[in-house]
């Protein structure tokens, strides 16, 4: 039998769904609710914490609770890989069309705020052993954010790094002023020669630390899915890894596998 706090979430996620509760309306005062549900706050208050776990209302302090507004969702699927490397030997104007985050939300690109920015940092363990590099290496540290401009929080969190050593005959791949660049990494890649073979994906999911909550706008509860993404050359060298971290309420993958047939 469903507790009392069970049911008011029940009312209240019905009246959401049913277009009574709007996004972005307030909801009344934990006061009218309780004596409209005729139960105690305390009960009251464990039915909106139910609702704001599944992400339906946000509680917004000194304002109180309203019903969040529905975010862009991201379906990525490791196909993205194969039509990313199509269009990296793509003329310009044709790979300034679109992008990654484009193509993973349907948006278009005067609908995204986007920022980058580059530091040379030293690898540690973790990263020297992914790149087959000596401790201390010099790497290319790339922080890249990615918004919808009527949104306050970003699509993810990522970091990509290169190897300085790797990408410096080109110049403008240490520079984040030309970002975002036109074809993204694999054309980056391409305009020093190297030519991406396979691409492997590492997915996990825990919980967001509060800075990761804060800045991705995660309601409680959210589980944060981290993505580990290794690019691979022809020699099978590993020439580019990310740590890209995902908001659990907003991100689908997929992930398709073509089988041989016997």
């Amino acid at each position: 039998m469903a507790k009392a706090y069970e049911r008011i979430a029940d009312d209240l996620r019905q009246r959401i769904r049913a277009g009574e509760l709007s996004p972005g309306d307030r909801l009344p005062s934990e006061t009218a609710l309780s004596e409209e549900y005729d139960k105690s706050l305390p009960t009251l208050r464990q039915a909106l914490g139910l609702l704001q776990a599944e992400g339906l209302i946000e509680k917004q302090h000194g304002r109180g609770n309203f019903v969040r507004q529905s975010r862009t969702p991201v379906f990525r699927t490791n196909v993205r890989h194969q039509w990313e490397k199509d269009r990296a030997r793509e003329p310009e104007p044709q790979r300034k069309k679109t992008g990654a985050t484009e193509h993973d939300t349907g948006l278009e690109m005067d609908d995204l705020v986007f920022f980058a920015s580059y530091e040379q940092v030293e690898a540690d363990q973790e990263l020297a052993e992914i790149f087959g590099v000596p401790v201390g290496t010099a790497l290319v540290e790339r922080t890249y954010r990615t918004r919808y401009q009527v949104e306050s929080h970003p699509f993810n969190l990522v970091h990509s790094y290169l190897v300085r050593d790797m990408v410096a005959a080109n110049p403008d791949l240490l520079d984040a002023d030309n970002e975002p660049w036109p074809g993204g990494t694999q054309n980056q890649l391409f305009t020093i020669g190297i030519e991406l073979a396979r691409i492997e994906e590492r997915v996990s999911a825990r919980p967001p630390t509060a800075e990761e909550s804060e800045e991705l706008g995660l309601p409680p509860g959210t589980a944060l899915i981290v993505l580990g993404k290794t690019s691979y050359d022809i020699t099978d060298r590993v020439v580019e890894h990310s740590f890209v971290r995902l908001p659990g309420d907003r991100t689908e993958m997929t992930f398709v596998t073509e089988l041989g047939r016997w």
